[in-house]
């Protein structure tokens, strides 16, 4: 016993030191804003200690936060001097405040747990208005630290234990698995089916995240079920649209779209067999793809920056149910959806959180006996670069011309 606590220890003091020296490299050049290098330089100064996940000739690079749950910050497909992909609270950061509400430090891909509202949700505790004042992120999935289990070239592990009770007074007690990997362009091509030009710049990574059952009894519909939920904040433009493949021969609605009232026409179109959505940054609103609806693959274009985000997600082969994230009373707390898109905007008083946008997966309710786990898998990838080679990739994968998108609102 006594030698498995001393290799643990130099274990993890081996791995501290190699988070130190990974936090602490610096280059000497100065970096604009909007570039990784100046994100890098960031997190070096505000001595917050993150890992990077880096392709062999160092262009295709990823940051990630232990400390913010094992949190994918951004990404970039030109090395340090290349576009920084991901939105960044750089103010909040900087604050070093904690708010006991939700801390929204950004990062273009995190680690939650649905749902947020209804009878069984997370975020508000039992016998309380489902109101923004009650509203609270659990701090497993908010402000505790992920342990560090394992750290190579291409890819990281990350763990956590929790306990978290629901608005019905239901106990989970909780572990957490999450492994970053980042992906080579062969990877991604295979994956896909498709050829990516040469010409474009590339980037990809992937999220392994189960959660296991580690109390003694198992989780039910009667009590409330828990969801992996992944959010990607990105950075938008005037110009930036989401659009998202769906299944046309589904049962049931094609798109939620009142989230926060409904989205207006010139923000939302329904198109064949895809969904456009406005993703400017400059009016709040989120939409929801059901299961019967959902495909694997959602993206975004933006043409001004000349970068295509594609989102893929894990689906389950047989029809699963889904958390109703939705506030307040519901009439069916599992008839959630499984893909979302939110575009920030101002509120009523003026003020906004970003601006960015999101591309949302999530995974199934999942009614685990005690010491089994489930999964969730979300791949991100990014292609820069001219158009011309751009709608090359989109034409392939969704059969459409970039104009559908481009030219849309």
């Amino acid at each position: 016993m006594k030698k498995f606590y001393r290799f643990t220890f130099f274990f993890f003091l081996t791995i501290s030191a190699c988070l130190i020296l990974l936090s602490c490299q610096s280059d000497g050049k100065t970096y604009l804003e909007g570039t990784y290098g100046y994100d890098l330089d960031f997190f070096t100064e505000q001595e917050i200690e993150f890992l990077e996940l880096k392709s062999s000739d160092n262009l295709s690079r990823v940051i990630i936060v232990p400390a913010y749950q094992g949190r994918v910050m951004t990404s970039t497909s030109g090395g340090s001097e290349g576009q920084s992909y991901g939105w960044i609270n750089y103010s909040l950061i900087e604050s070093g405040e904690e708010d006991p509400q939700f801390n929204p430090f950004g990062g273009e891909e995190r680690f939650w747990l649905g749902p947020e509202g209804g009878p069984y949700s997370i975020y508000f505790e039992e016998g309380v208005d489902q109101v923004f004042e009650n509203w609270s992120v659990p701090a497993v999935i908010d402000t505790d630290r992920f342990d560090t289990d394992r750290v190579g070239h291409n890819s990281a592990r990350f763990s956590k234990t929790a306990t978290i009770v629901n608005a019905s007074g239901t106990l989970f007690d909780i572990g957490i698995e999450r492994t970053i990997s980042l992906l080579s362009k062969k990877d991604v091509s295979d994956f896909l089916g498709v050829n990516i030009p040469e010409n474009l710049s590339f980037v990809a990574y992937e999220s392994n995240n189960v959660i296991t059952n580690n109390g003694d009894n198992k989780w039910t519909k009667e009590g409330g079920l828990l969801s992996i939920w992944i959010l990607s904040m990105f950075n938008p433009s005037p110009e930036t649209t989401v659009f998202i493949p769906f299944n046309p021969d589904g049962e049931g609605i094609i798109v939620n779209d009142d989230y926060f009232g409904k989205v207006p026409s010139d923000r939302l179109v329904i198109d064949d067999n895809m969904i456009y959505f406005r993703a400017d940054g400059k009016y709040r609103s989120k939409i929801g793809i059901p299961p019967g609806r959902a495909r694997e693959l959602s993206g975004s274009y933006d043409p001004v920056r000349k970068i295509l985000t594609l989102v893929w997600c894990s689906l389950p082969e047989e029809p699963r149910l889904y958390v109703n994230s939705a506030w307040g009373e519901q009439d069916d707390p599992f008839d959630g959806d499984v893909i979302n898109s939110y575009n920030d905007g101002p509120l009523d008083d003026g003020s906004i959180m970003g601006p960015f946008y999101e591309l949302e997966t999530s995974s199934p309710a999942f009614a685990l006996d005690p010491d089994e786990s489930a999964g969730h898998i979300q791949r991100v990838m990014h292609f820069e670069g001219e158009e011309e080679y751009i709608a090359l990739v989109i034409n392939a994968l969704f059969e459409i011309d970039i104009n559908d998108i481009k030219l849309r609102f």
